[in-house]
């Protein structure tokens, strides 16, 4: 435990978000369990909110004052080659998983960034590379072991209620000390990013969506806008360009792809057979920390009216959904009927220009809190579940956390 005039106090505050970051009164930089248990404890006896600091991306607002626990150091994850599961503990990103996984041939539901944290990204649902053929990573989740804000160490599977909510109800329930997660038999994936430039072929992001529209759920694939800086940091064939890169994970049948191929010619392309520990070399994002916000809509479809008025100047992202993640699954993640995840990124700023959102309201069935860095309403908060799941998980809060001790990204409350 250290305080504001401890030396470490910057470096363990400061995760891969810089906007906003926390400046709590007290950080316990934790290497185990009990210690998540004893940090929950002291925040209790002194009335302070806790807020928890992943290894991953997702700092929405940080907290003034009360206890910050960082969990990087807390990174083990224990590989079950015979039952296909992998223990990961609070701190661990998906590189720490993959590494441990890959010596047996298995796989997690990870996502397209390695630096993510894997149990924050699960809490949260988990929209990953192999998602339309296995669904959400919090769909196969096995056990988890979480301190409560009474500070009660708990098995969350004991409490049917509580382990619904923990699966795609994020941090509002109590600080996971860690998870039981499947595993899967995907050594290697045919993947990688076609970069087109927009200017010389406009109908890219058309051609993509009608693609999806007849491909197996083998395939799981998104698209980026990107207006790259003519700059020495960036790759000389994308400098300069407004880009569109079409980012593909496909687990059977590689000739998949060639209706892309037959676009055009790529600036780049990066598509190929890839260790599933590379992964990461699919959707090729930075993961130095930086200062962003970005908002979210899921869509019923990709209306080309609309695509027209995405702005060129913003990063956009649009990611291919249906196939297992429509699998109804008895936890809290919601709108699992939605086809498309449509984000729009802004780097170093406060928040993200909403009217971007306006063309798309007659196909906009809800949200994703995991790509929602943003500071949301409670009703723009329900809008990621069903009503009567967001019900349920208020009434749950009310139950574990009736202080409102935690602070998480997007916390949850009646609304008004």
């Amino acid at each position: 435990m250290f305080t504001r005039q401890a030396p470490e106090y910057d470096d363990a505050r400061l995760g891969y978000q810089r906007l906003d970051p926390h400046r709590p009164e007290v950080i316990f930089e934790v290497t185990s369990a009990a210690e998540i248990e004893e940090a929950v404890q002291y925040a209790v006896a002194h009335n302070h909110r806790i807020a928890v600091q992943g290894s991953g991306h997702g700092l929405t607002t940080g907290i003034d004052g009360g206890v910050l626990i960082a969990t990087r150091r807390f990174n083990g994850v224990r590989v079950d080659a015979t039952a296909k599961t992998a223990w990961v503990e609070a701190g661990a990103t998906w590189r720490d998983v993959m590494t441990a996984t890959a010596p047996y041939g298995l796989a997690p539901l990870s996502g397209s960034s390695p630096s993510v944290g894997a149990v924050a990204y699960t809490l949260g649902g988990g929209m990953g590379l192999m998602a339309r053929k296995f669904g959400y990573a919090a769909d196969h989740v096995h056990r988890i072991e979480v301190v409560t804000p009474d500070g009660v160490r708990r098995n969350a599977e004991d409490d049917p209620d509580l382990f619904w909510g923990l699966r795609g109800g994020g941090g509002n329930f109590g600080v996971v000390t860690g998870m039981e997660i499947a595993l899967f038999d995907v050594p290697t994936l045919y993947g990688g990013s076609l970069y087109f430039d927009l200017a010389e072929y406009p109908n890219v992001v058309e051609a993509w969506r009608d693609w999806t529209r007849s491909v197996p759920d083998e395939v799981t694939s998104g698209v980026a806008m990107i207006p790259f800086p003519d700059i020495p940091q960036v790759p000389e064939p994308l400098r300069g360009k407004h880009i569109a890169q079409i980012q593909v994970a496909i687990l059977a049948n590689p000739q998949a792809i060639e209706p892309l191929r037959a676009i055009g010619q790529p600036v780049l392309d990066t598509v190929g057979d890839l260790p599933y520990v590379e992964s990461g070399k699919i959707f090729a994002e930075p993961d130095n920390p930086d200062s962003y916000r970005s908002h979210n809509a899921l869509l019923s479809d990709l209306d080309s009216q609309a695509l027209r008025t995405l702005p060129k100047t913003a990063i956009i992202a649009i990611r291919h959904l249906g196939g297992a993640l429509a699998n109804e699954v008895d936890n809290a993640v919601g709108n699992r009927n939605a086809s498309y995840s449509l984000i729009v990124l802004a780097p170093g700023s406060k928040d993200v220009d909403r009217s971007v959102f306006e063309p798309w309201r007659a196909s906009t069935v809800g949200r994703f809190l995991n790509f929602s860095y943003a500071n949301l309403t409670p009703a723009e908060i329900a809008e990621a579940y069903a009503p009567d799941d967001f019900a349920r998980l208020v009434k749950l809060r009310e139950q574990f956390d009736p202080d409102s001790r935690l602070a998480p990204n997007h916390e949850f409350r009646a609304q008004r």
